[in-house]
């Protein structure tokens, strides 16, 4: 078996997709609309208008092997989203050593049949100590291609943008070094929080107006902050990384890095790097 065969088993993503006609029960053909189906259990990933042009996992997978030979990276892992939906494979990248911990750095390469995304690459971090992840700059870097006629020519545009994450990644790990000298304060302790759960500035912290939901999931989050406080210590990534802790263990039971790469959980979680990092 051929190593890309093995990785895109491994990965569950040997499969490819077609783009089938979309009829009616009656029988009317929908014109200019095609749905994008895998080959091997006849799900249906999207409905898209007829000039959509799908990546297929193969391709996704023969560009990591450039990327690699470019960078010496080695192929990591590859997955899928909501039964192919969305996928990925990965790049194992450089590690930083914090104190007695070691976050391990990745590069991401995702991919869409639903529509809902582009082809696009960014970088991801893991704390070994506790597997909190962190998913950086997957909307900050211009890797974002759609999916047309016109894309794969551009590929070669991704090619050469690839260093531009691996700097990233770096100033990454300097901001983190960074935030790891400076303490935590109750008032940013607090612009975290409400930031986190959405809370109003005129609303208490502890209002007894808070739904039931809500008070769990400020209970949980203290659990996992104090957690990471204990172990990093009471600093600005101590604290950034009791969130990263509760989004990715204790928001929701099983795997939220869907969420964590495509949705709101993400961003929000983007937004309280960000603004920690404008305090060092």
């Amino acid at each position: 078996m051929s190593q890309k065969i093995e990785m895109l088993e491994k990965s569950g993503l040997n499969w490819k997709v077609n783009k089938e006609p979309i009829q009616t029960v009656s029988g009317i053909l929908i014109p200019e609309k095609v749905a994008l189906v895998r080959d091997d259990n006849q799900k249906c990933l999207g409905i898209h208008t007829d000039n959509y042009v799908p990546y297929q996992n193969e391709e996704l997978l023969d560009l990591l092997f450039k990327i690699s030979q470019q960078t010496g990276l080695e192929l990591h892992t590859g997955g899928s989203f909501k039964d192919g939906q969305r996928v990925y494979f990965q790049l194992k990248s450089e590690n930083l050593v914090l104190h007695n911990d070691v976050i391990e750095g990745f590069i991401s390469g995702f991919n869409s049949f639903d529509g809902r995304t582009s082809l696009a690459f960014g970088n991801s971090n893991t704390t070994v100590s506790c597997q909190n992840t962190f998913y950086r700059a997957y909307r900050d870097v211009d890797t974002k291609l759609r999916h047309s006629s016109t894309m794969k020519p551009k590929i070669e545009e991704i090619l050469r943008k690839i260093d531009v994450l691996l700097v990233e990644e770096q100033s990454t790990f300097q901001t983190i070094q960074r935030l790891g000298n400076f303490r935590m304060t109750q008032e940013v302790r607090d612009l975290v929080i409400r930031k986190l759960f959405e809370i109003k500035r005129e609303e208490r912290l502890d209002s007894p107006d808070f739904s039931t939901n809500k008070l769990n999931r400020m209970s949980k989050f203290y659990v996992d902050l104090n957690g990471e406080i204990n172990q990093k210590g009471d600093n600005l990534w101590g604290l950034f990384s009791g969130v990263t802790k509760y989004t990715t263990h204790g928001m929701k039971k099983g795997d939220n890095s869907e969420n964590k790469i495509f949705g709101k959980t993400g961003n929000i979680e983007r937004q309280i790097f960000e603004d920690l990092v404008h305090l060092v």
